[in-house]
């Protein structure tokens, strides 16, 4: 993984001197909250309902084990015990005292982490598929050219106050798992006649008003993908509206302009701009990937898990479910199946994740069901990626009730779609007993065991899974 250089230490020292500093200058009275907030804001720290929050990166997701420690003496030292993973790998303290917040910047950047542009209309954390490096179906580890990207963005003078937050993705696997068609910026590490390059996707991103992005670029090389990059968000800097925020993502710039529009201008901007990268970047990126060549594990016998495998039934279908193919047919992977949930505050998730868990467990039905993603926000920003869940929950405050609407058949892979909204929305007494009525109907409806929940979804469409929702409206149109 990535070493942080002299100029990296020195950077993020010097960055985190200066908030030290404005957090002095906030607690004594010299600086108003208003004044304060877009300081802490370049820092990754919010002020919520109750305390303020601090958004460390996990850029493309890959941490060490020193690192995992010093994550943890965090929660421990000046937080609650615990810290929130989020979607797109960051980590979250929700829990600090300003006060302490200086302290928790220099303790991270002892293992070589920081919070900066992890909150603002910035350039945020690059993500990756959290296979990277060892998935079997990758055509090359993504991450060395998501760090490349890390390293461009963070602090560029012209993007530090876009209209609107900006995200990007890189998978480097034919099986999508980073959502790229869901990002602002997706980019897909391709093959074109023995060359690696990148398709550019733009415009994507979920929310308040879902979209799937479009294909800008089918190829792009490794040297003109920087240029491509800053032509892109420089057109968006300029054109994407400042007016409304809620019409201030690129998704809605490309909606409203269309993509051939927008790949005029950037071609445009791209001609002004190429001559000033004269292939100093792919230097860059060359020392990074000396960071990211394949680790010397070791080999040992395999014949006790072997054993537990034949002899265990519970230990197979725990290996069966957690493990995946790695690049290296000697190894594994370890995954985690489990459901991807958010809380934040129009209504409650985790405890629902938890209560939905909890019955499927009672019911036995987790290996007879197979692959099925549910996702679930709680407020229409869409952080748990709800539209792309195959079932997707997103939890609403309607009149101080909370109130859970249910998406059907979406998908966060190479096929990319947005969820169908089902109908009304359920309490959270009845949300759960919803979703055991949606799996027991995709169980009755499937042709075999080999159809997935998303297959019978897009053969049979949303009418039967809606008439098992809503037993009563078919009752009563009886």
């Amino acid at each position: 993984m990535y070493s942080y250089t002299e100029f990296d230490d020195s950077f993020i020292a010097e960055r985190n001197a200066q908030f030290r500093a404005q957090v002095e200058r906030r607690l004594d009275g010299s600086l108003t909250e208003d004044e304060f907030k877009p300081l802490r804001l370049m820092n990754g720290l919010y002020l919520q309902l109750h305390a303020y929050m601090l958004r460390v990166a996990i850029p493309y997701g890959t941490l060490g084990s020193r690192q995992m420690h010093k994550l943890a003496d965090i929660a421990d030292k000046w937080d609650k015990g615990y810290g929130h993973f989020t979607t797109r790998q960051n980590i979250q303290y929700n829990w600090p005292q300003l006060r302490d917040v200086p302290d928790m910047l220099d303790a991270l950047a002892e293992v070589n982490m920081h919070a900066i542009q992890t909150s603002g209309n910035t350039i945020r954390n690059v993500t990756a598929d959290h296979f990277a490096g060892a998935a079997a179906d990758e055509i090359a580890d993504p991450r060395p050219v998501a760090e490349l990207i890390r390293q461009w963005s963070t602090d560029h003078p012209e993007f530090q106050f876009l209209p609107r937050k900006f995200k990007v993705a890189v998978s480097g696997a034919a099986h999508d798992r980073a959502v790229i068609k869901a990002h602002d910026i997706g980019l897909q590490i391709v093959e074109q006649n023995g060359v690696l390059g990148f398709q550019v996707i733009v415009g994507g991103g979920l929310g308040r008003t879902p979209m799937i992005g479009k294909v800008l670029y089918d190829f792009v090389s490794s040297e003109d993908l920087l240029p491509t990059l800053e032509a892109i968000v420089s057109v968006y800097n300029l054109l994407g509206r400042r007016d409304n925020k809620y019409k201030a993502r690129i998704k809605i710039t490309v909606h409203e302009n269309g993509i051939d529009d927008i790949r005029a201008r950037v071609i445009e901007r791209y001609a002004l701009i190429r001559p000033q990268f004269t292939g100093v970047d792919q230097q860059i990126l060359a020392r990074i990937e000396a960071d990211f060549v394949s680790p010397n594990l070791k080999t040992a016998p395999i014949n006790a898990y072997t054993s537990a495998y034949d002899s265990d039934p519970i230990f197979r279908s725990w290996a069966d479910t957690n493990l995946t193919d790695h690049r290296n047919p000697s190894y594994a992977i370890i995954a985690c199946p489990g459901m991807d949930y958010c809380a934040l505050a129009t209504a409650r998730s985790i405890p629902i994740a938890q209560e939905i868990a909890t019955r499927f467990d009672e019911l036995k039905l987790e290996h007879d069901i197979g692959p099925l993603k549910i996702k679930i926000s709680g407020c229409i920003n869409a952080c748990g990626h709800h539209h792309v869940g195959h079932i997707g929950i997103l939890g609403l405050d309607r009149a101080g009730v909370e109130n859970y609407q249910i998406t059907l058949g979406g998908d966060g892979t190479e096929t990319a779609t947005i969820g169908e909204r089902a109908g009304p929305g359920f309490s959270a007494d009845d949300i759960v007993p919803a979703i055991e009525r949606l799996v027991l109907r995709y169980l009755a409806l499937r042709t075999d065991a080999s159809e997935t929940f998303l297959q019978t979804f897009r053969r049979m469409g949303l009418a039967p899974f809606k008439t098992a929702l809503y037993p009563e409206a078919r009752a009563h149109a009886a």
